[in-house]
């Protein structure tokens, strides 16, 4: 076998790769071409017909859900050796935030705040997944998602599509590098397209409703980053977007994708998506659906079986032409011949071993993570601690987690092996005594779908009643013996993700009643959250001192928890999401438009009359250990004509004893015009670093892309003549204000 030793150091020519496509794409049958828009899903209990048999004939372009890495090589050479036109496959698996070497969640990353995280991480995440055997992910993500309760908020980059698109170009950056094909990178995948994190009620699948003025100003910019930072593929998503699903969505899959944004990869379905179109009232039979597919854009079924079942009858009896099948398959050869599979189809077994074992991978893991934290609150300095503590009692469900401190979306078979963050305070401060109680357990009330892939013996069996008793008091006892006390409360990681969402915000099970009864102690007390979501953590907020949002932090995360907590890192992470009081408040953001009563207005009263709908915690918000200001500032021009552009500086200081990072923000209003503009919107950002008494101006541009949007009323993109409001601070509640006018 040749050994795909990833040697190649250049992109091949557009022109090279197409005449190479056209010549495969010559010599292939009908089978073989419906065989290339047909990927497996090799999971136990999903297999069908053999498929060692498929591949042989040429039925099969991708693979999916394949644990055993030995597989990879074995099928691949019946694909290349043994197949008719001897194409070689793609093996692909939801890699969403690392392989072996785990990083924060995609929204922890968003938290950072700084774009070069996320392309980091994601690097990493490329390099040992390619090791592995792998050539393609599914992921980033791109999901806006501005309704907590929706459990796959976790892998996305949250509420704003400013942030999310600058999060999303640099997750494509670090999947694929420079270019497709580029050495220790996979192609990425943008997914769902489009709407997905805006299901009704935050449920899973839901259908969703969305002007085309939402989607275009709100929901598709992250996607249309992916398509300018050269991303290889995209998925559709599974639910009905305006009553037509996503994976049948014509407009969607071509006519914006490919038609006006110029997308040249091809487009996945999400699992079985192709056949739920039948299930979804959509089409009529599996015939239809492979059909009605294949015409909106879609060039390959995931595991459904429809494309294989009923594209080559449609051709053979003239009900689809041969050419949308060629057109569908043109894609997939580029991106195979891009990769060099067809010179290097086969992976080098013993390579992964060697990739994960660098040390820099756990490095870059622990930085991530502390760079992704959000300290929501520290009342009276009392973080960091002291590293003379020397009776500390760690309190929690979570705190001994490895599952929850990884997280959600882990690949297939993972075998949790994170830090947990009481193994970090152990190992932080090795002579302490530090005394551990869990407290009682926290668990889904309807169990997860993925369950079934979990054996039996490994699932924790629930805890009785009186053994859920006998923790709690345990718990309270151990943290009256103790001098501060760390609680790590939350979700496991099973509460967020896909088939996740809530109905509910509040912490799970008996921990809020865990909470009161500790800080009922008079100790100390600092409490690290482990979430996929926001929570609705209110009585916390009034009541503990300390309160760190540590999100899923990863394989390092219970170092990088400690690191924090000690004052070894500084915290400068920024929310990527709102805060709701309550679950019921959602959807919650803070890009609303004015209304006729404003907050604030005597009519106001407070929208609704049993508590306030402002968040717990703004979009943008995070506390340091030092303090910052933010002044001086600066318009470039007072005017600047449609089309220009124009500078926004400001001055950022450094006012405290410690270094530390500061975000900067800038927010827009479009006072009038042609449509009303959301109160406020992000448009620019720069995550800094200042030493004490340490002076930077920062530096932000306005142009046409941040002034414009699309426009209800023409049915077009455009900008408007019309005056600008601008804020500048370090969340989206800034107040340093300044104003200029866009001239025609």
């Amino acid at each position: 076998m040749d050994v795909n030793t990833n040697t190649g150091s250049t992109a091949p020519s557009d022109a090279g790769v197409a005449a190479r496509v056209e010549a495969i794409l010559g010599g292939m049958s009908l089978y073989e071409k419906v065989g290339q828009l047909t990927q497996l899903g090799l999971l136990p209990n999903m297999l069908g017909a053999n498929p060692e048999d498929v591949i042989r004939l040429g039925g099969a372009g991708s693979v999916l859900w394949l644990t055993d890495r030995k597989q990879y090589n074995v099928l691949q050479k019946i694909a290349v050796e043994e197949s008719p036109s001897k194409i070689p496959l793609l093996f692909a698996l939801d890699v969403i935030h690392g392989y072996r070497t785990v990083f924060p969640t995609p929204l922890a990353l968003a938290s950072s705040w700084d774009p070069s995280v996320a392309e980091r991480a994601q690097t990493v995440a490329a390099r040992e997944a390619r090791a592995a055997g792998l050539h393609w992910t599914f992921g980033p993500m791109l999901d806006i998602a501005r309704d907590a309760r929706w459990g796959r908020i976790v892998e996305g980059a949250g509420e704003d599509p400013f942030l999310g698109a600058a999060m999303a170009a640099a997750q494509v950056r670090g999947f694929q590098g420079d270019y497709i094909g580029s050495p220790e990178h996979v192609l990425a995948c943008a997914k769902h397209f489009a709407g997905y994190g805006a299901a009704d009620g935050g449920r899973d699948y839901d259908p969703v409703y969305l002007s085309e003025t939402q989607l275009r100003n709100t929901y598709f910019p992250p996607f249309q980053a992916a398509v300018k930072a050269n991303v290889a593929t995209f998925m559709s998503a599974y639910m009905d977007l305006n009553d037509v699903p996503a994976t049948g969505n014509r407009w969607l899959l071509h006519d914006v994708l490919r038609g006006e944004w110029g997308f040249g990869g091809f487009v996945v379905s999400d699992a079985f998506a192709v056949g739920n179109l039948v299930i979804q009232g959509f089409a009529r039979d599996g015939r239809d659906a492979a059909q009605r597919a294949l015409h909106a854009g879609l060039n390959m079924d995931m595991a459904s079986g429809t494309y294989p079942q009923h594209l080559a009858g449609l051709v053979e009896d003239g009900s689809l032409p041969m050419t949308e099948i060629d057109a569908a398959v043109r894609p997939i050869l580029e991106m195979k011949v891009r990769l060099g599979l067809f010179e290097n189809p086969y992976t080098d077994e013993s390579l992964l071993a060697q990739v994960i074992a660098r040390p820099e991978h756990r490095s870059e893991s622990r930085l991530v993570a502390q760079r992704s934290m959000v300290l929501l609150k520290n009342e009276g300095g009392l973080l960091p601690l002291s590293k003379n503590v020397s009776n500390l009692a760690v309190i929690g469900p979570l705190a001994d987690s490895m599952e929850a401190t990884e997280g959600s979306w882990m690949i297939f078979d993972h075998v949790p092996g994170a830090v947990t963050v009481l193994q970090g305070l152990r190992a932080k401060l090795p002579g302490a005594n530090i005394q551990y109680a869990p407290g009682p357990q926290i668990a889904r009330d309807i169990r997860s779908w993925f369950d079934n892939f979990t054996p039996e013996e490994n699932r924790k069996p629930a805890q009785a009643a009186e053994q859920a008793e006998a923790a709690y008091q345990t718990a309270i006892e151990t943290a009256r013996g103790a001098d501060l006390v760390v609680m790590v409360l939350g979700e496991n990681a099973d509460m967020a993700g896909e088939a996740a969402s809530r109905a509910s915000l509040d912490l799970p099970g008996r921990q809020e009643e865990l909470l009161k009864a500790v800080v009922a102690l008079g100790k100390p007390v600092v409490l690290v959250l482990l979430n996929g979501r926001p929570l609705s953590i209110n009585w916390a907020a009034e009541n503990v001192p300390a309160i760190l949002e540590a999100w899923e932090p990863g394989t390092e995360g219970g170092n990088a928890v400690a690191d924090i907590l000690f004052g070894d890192a500084n915290p400068g992470g920024k929310l990527p999401v709102s805060f709701p009081r309550k679950g019921s408040h959602a959807p919650l953001y803070y890009a609303r438009n004015l209304t006729h009563s404003p907050e604030g207005s005597p009519m106001y009263n407070p929208r609704y009359w049993d508590g306030l709908p402002v968040p717990l915690y703004p979009f943008g918000f995070g506390l340091s250990y030092t303090s910052f200001s933010i002044t001086n500032l600066q318009l470039s021009a007072a005017q600047v004509k449609v089309g220009g552009s124009l500078s926004v500086t400001v001055d950022v200081t450094n006012t405290g004893a410690v270094a530390g990072d500061e975000v900067v923000q800038l927010y827009i209003h479009q006072q009038a015009g042609s449509d009303s503009r959301p109160m406020r919107e992000l448009r620019g950002f720069e995550r800094v670093t200042l030493q004490p008494g340490e002076t930077r101006s920062v530096t932000l541009t306005l142009g046409p892309d941040e002034l414009g949007h699309w426009s209800s009323s023409a049915g077009k993109w455009l900008q408007d003549a019309e005056a600008f409001d601008v804020w500048v601070g370090a969340d989206s509640l800034a107040e340093l204000h300044g104003g200029f006018a866009v001239v025609g």
